[in-house]
């Protein structure tokens, strides 16, 4: 198991940038993918990207943040970060940071979560 904390998100205006960190404890991750979902209210959890922890296999993102947001690492810190840059109104919304041994566009197949941050984006 690993266990995740997020933190970074707060209230931004449209066009803004935000980074979001999620610091990972626990087991090793040589065999994980880490992964970036959102929630917005009354919405499902989507994933926005991921990539494995090792190997360099390409970043999924979803297609509505493609050349907006950048998903990386710092192996030495054992952190992910979400760089957001261009934040709209509609990127509103709880950020949560995942870990599986699996790859998933689904939710419900990840198996370890962050209790997620808030990202408001608003004028």
């Amino acid at each position: 198991q690993v266990q995740l904390v997020e933190s970074g998100g707060g209230l931004v205006q449209p066009g803004d940038s935000l980074r979001l960190s999620c610091s990972i404890s626990g087991r090793s991750l040589s065999t994980y993918y880490m992964g970036w979902f959102r929630q917005a209210p009354g919405k499902d959890r989507i994933l926005v990207a991921a990539f494995p922890w090792t190997g360099i296999t390409r970043t999924v993102y979803a297609d509505s943040v493609k050349d907006r947001f950048v998903m990386s690492r710092d192996f030495v810190k054992r952190e992910v970060y979400l760089e957001m840059n261009n934040l709209k109104i509609e990127d509103t919304a709880v950020y949560f940071c995942a870990a599986d041994q699996g790859f998933s566009n689904g939710s419900a197949a990840w198996r370890s979560w962050g209790q997620g941050t808030q990202v408001t984006v608003s004028s």
